[in-house]
């Protein structure tokens, strides 16, 4: 998010909200005991595609750096060169 010029209130805001999050698991015979989600987006929040479209963006931008194409698709980035060793030096490896 700071990246993309996002103000540092906002991402600690959004920081926040996940810090201590908990959830259950619904099964048909019923649902788990609560536990703490560490990694990941709350699935169901209104706030979550937002994230998604920003984490999306700074990947993209990241990659148009240097390469020639790029391609986006849903939850897919494919990025393209000439060669593979190209791509590898682009990389340092």
């Amino acid at each position: 998010m700071y990246k993309l010029g996002v103000e540092e209130w906002l991402a600690s805001a959004v920081m926040s909200m996940y810090t201590g999050a908990k959830t259950v698991a619904r099964t048909v015979y019923g649902n788990s005991k609560g536990y703490e989600v560490k990694v990941g987006m709350h699935r169901g929040s209104a706030l979550s595609p937002l994230l998604f479209v920003i984490v999306m963006e700074a990947i993209s931008r990241e990659f148009k750096v240097a390469l020639p194409w790029e391609l986006l698709y849903a939850d897919k980035l494919a990025v393209i060169t000439e060669t593979e060793q190209e791509l590898m030096a682009m990389w340092g490896l």
